[in-house]
């Protein structure tokens, strides 16, 4: 067995688990990324994992994979760069067990992330929303189960991983209603719930029944429903809902496009950037910043309000049909 196998097997059992007390979220991320790199090297050099050597994983390799997952596996390059952070704290860790490898670990940690294009956040308009809501077919027992997913979803702005790990005790329905969850960074965070989020909750969690440790939303063996359930979830309804919101159909939603909707039903609202940051859960209020330019009402005010002199504010409005007609021979 080479040394790849010992510090691989360490990397994740004494520093992610035990001396980072990495989020089961985190260990998964970094398996995955790792296992398809492992993959890589068997599929093109025949080399089995457990006989790697690190001259087999120089940069020029590791840079040969990247470039791999984005031509031939279609990764974006944010994803591409979340791949590189797994494969960077890997030989982060190597680095201190083999210091005789630093000159080729240093060259795999000098490998920069790439820059990728950032597109504006996609969002659902209220009608949008009510489409959406009305789609799940609550006459059944999972139609009623997706309907409050997704209006507790809308709401609070909830990643999908934490509602998937949302337990029945989590939700306090009394007077201050609020919903608990461990979020991202294992960071606890509270979240109000409105009425009309309450009355739902409370009509679901009538028939849902359980344990305070049981999940809030289970799938059909009752275990959670996990991350790609609730994408199909999400995806489905919105298709159904496409049909009677046409605009839908273009915007694809996502269980992320539900925490975007929320955050911009709270900006609208007049709800500052500090205040949205705090409630979806984001370390720092530049992350919450990405919504001030998706905002296009906000930029539209602020023109309004620096308008020319003998100009009236607002947006173009086209002339009579018949008069442009008239104009236009």
């Amino acid at each position: 067995m080479s040394l790849i196998a010992p510090t691989l097997e360490a990397f994740f059992t004494e520093r992610l688990m035990m001396q980072k007390k990495a989020s089961p979220h985190t260990v998964a991320s970094y398996r995955d990324c790792l296992k398809l790199l492992l993959a890589y090297m068997q599929q093109t050099t025949g080399t089995a994992p457990s006989k790697l050597e690190f001259s087999d994983l120089d940069a020029e390799v590791i840079g040969d994979f990247l470039s791999h997952l984005e031509r031939d596996r279609g990764l974006s390059a944010r994803s591409r760069n979340v791949r590189l952070a797994a494969i960077r704290s890997l030989f982060a860790y190597a680095a201190l067990r083999h210091p005789e490898h630093a000159a080729l670990i240093g060259r795999v940690l000098a490998i920069p992330a790439k820059r990728g294009e950032r597109t504006l956040v996609n969002f659902l308009v209220p009608a949008e929303v009510d489409a959406l809501l009305a789609s799940p077919d609550r006459s059944s027992r999972v139609g009623r189960r997706d309907h409050a997913l997704l209006v507790l979803a809308l709401q609070t702005g909830l990643r999908v991983a934490e509602l998937s790990a949302l337990c029945p005790g989590d939700l306090h329905l009394g007077t201050g209603a609020y919903v608990h969850c461990v979020g991202k960074g294992r960071k606890e965070r509270t979240t109000p719930l409105t009425k009309t989020t309450v009355a739902v909750m409370r009509s679901y969690l009538a028939e849902r029944g359980g344990e305070g440790c049981d999940p809030l939303f289970p799938g059909p063996g009752g275990r959670p429903l996990g991350r790609d359930a609730i994408r199909r979830l999400v995806e489905r309804h919105a298709a159904a809902a496409a049909r009677a919101c046409p605009s839908l159909a273009g915007k694809k939603p996502t269980p992320h496009t539900l925490r975007h909707t929320c955050a911009m039903r709270l900006l609208e609202s007049g709800t500052d950037i500090a205040t949205i940051a705090l409630w979806l859960g984001h370390a720092t209020s530049r992350t919450t910043e990405v919504y001030l330019h998706a905002h296009l009402a906000l930029k539209e005010q602020a023109i309004a309000r620096t308008a020319p002199p003998g100009t009236a504010p607002g947006r173009y409005r086209p002339p009579d049909r018949l008069l442009a007609f008239l104009e236009a021979l």
